[in-house]
This record gives structure tokens, sequence and C-alpha cells, in this order.
């Protein structure tokens, strides 16, 4: 079955034909797709979409180039709001210091309150990490400590030492088209030591097309091109991959009820 783990069908990029890429995604027998809350301003949004769609479901969190206008989020706040229908994660969350549109600190502090939210309600945490795997080690490190919750390193593209950081607390991994760009080894040495039991694929549409469809506006109908790159890079026939993908999918977004 196939399953996009990550879209923002919410985006502008989307405003003209939405409901025709939805469509598109079916029709190449897409059957989920979860759709990434960015920041609580567009929350009604995203939320809508999912709603609107038997096949899409949504997640609620703030992405860190957001943070810096969301300093005073609570994990109340987004607790509450996980309660609603078709809520199934808690982010996209977490740090970026690539970009540095929020203030470390402030990142820091608003990623501890959605880890918070996903330890109260239970829903997995989906983490956006770029340049920042110190950082990045010691928060999960310390938040796990303080109480165990289950997590997704969404599109990771970071080293193998937070990998291995992750994966020991138990993290999901998602795989998306970066996995097929030419100058991504480095990305693909990390994907092949993954658990391969929590290894799910996404698209991140629509930014990170995959190949043959790079530099173009990435959709959902595309995710099986990083399905049969993710079955390469671990020797996996596409069946397995398939099959491996979907189980641990079903067990990250445990909210999800499986397709009769």
């Amino acid at each position: 079955m196939l399953i996009d783990s990550h879209v923002n069908l919410h985006a502008p990029q989307f405003d003209e034909d939405r409901d025709a890429v939805i469509a598109r995604a079916r029709e190449a027998g897409v059957g989920l797709m979860v759709e990434i809350s960015d920041k609580l301003t567009s929350f009604e949004a995203t939320h809508g979409i999912a709603m609107a769609n038997p096949d899409i479901w949504c997640t609620v969190g703030v992405h860190p180039h957001e943070a810096k206008d969301a300093a005073e989020l609570t994990a109340a706040t987004l607790i509450e709001l996980a309660q609603r229908p078709k809520v199934v994660g808690i982010g996209e969350c977490g740090l970026d210091f690539h970009y540095d549109f929020s203030p470390r600190e402030i990142q820091a502090a608003v990623f501890r309150q959605h880890v918070a939210a996903a330890r109260e309600t239970g829903l997995p945490l989906v983490i956006h990490t770029r340049e920042a795997d110190e950082v990045m080690g010691a928060i999960l490190k310390e938040e796990h400590a303080a109480g165990p919750f289950k997590m997704l390193m969404h599109c990771y593209t970071s080293g193998a030492e937070l990998a291995g950081i992750a994966a020991e607390l138990g993290a999901w991994f998602s795989v998306s088209g970066i996995a097929t760009f030419k100058a991504a080894e480095d990305v693909r040495a990390v994907i092949r030591d993954m658990p391969a039991e929590r290894i799910i694929v996404e698209t991140d549409c629509p930014y990170l097309a995959p190949i043959p469809h790079r530099g173009r506006r990435n959709e959902p109908a595309y995710i099986s091109h990083v399905l049969d790159k993710l079955a390469e890079i671990r020797g996996w026939s596409a069946e397995e991959a398939d099959q491996r993908t979907t189980e641990a999918f079903f067990g990250l977004f445990d909210r999800i009820p499986r397709p009769a």
C-alpha cells in the first residue's frame, strides 16, 4: 500500500489545483496521506484538508522556522488541538540551525513544548532537524529520560551519530526524494543502517521532488520513486519495501485505522 507520510497540501503551491493533485495521488495508488502542520495560523486549513478527505489525516504543530512567532506556545494548546478528529501526530517541530529563521533558544523551547504534548497525548512527534545534531541529540536524550514518547525523524538527512541516538531511543525514520539525488550518498549511507522495522517514506511535497521529477513541484503521486529507491538502497524487493514501510507506518501512526 503506497502511503505518503508527509505532505504539505495546504501550501500555496497547490492553491490552483489541490483537488487534482489529490486525485492524481489516488490514481497512482496512494492509499493514505498525512497532511503536516507547520504553524498554528494555518492549522484550520491543514485540518480542513484532512476532514474533507477520507484518506488524509493530519498533525498539529509549529515548524522551527515559525517558532519565533509562537514563542509563547504551550503544550496545553497543542494537546487541546490534538483532540480534534483526524489529528494523529504532533509537529512538524524541531531545530533548524541552517537557516536560523528563529532564534535557536526559542526553537529549542518551542520544541520542548511539542515533546511534552507528544508525551501527554501518546501521539508521535514529527521532528525536523537540520545542522543541529549535537543539540538535538542532547534534547532527545534529556526529554526521553523524563518520560518516553514516540518520534519520527522526518526526511532524515543528518549525521550517523544523531541517527544512532534516535534509533536507540526507538525513533522511526522517514526517507524522502533526497535519497534519489546523485550527490546524496551520505544520506544513503545512513539509510542503510536505519532500523529496518522503523522506516517509512514521504514526499514532503511540494518540496524535494525525487528523480526523475527533480526541479519541479513535488506531489504525493511521486512517492513510488522514493519507495523504489529505498528498496534499492536496502536490497529489498519492491514488495518487501512496500510491506515493511506499511507495517512501520501503522506502528507509528497507530491512531489511523488500517483500510479494509
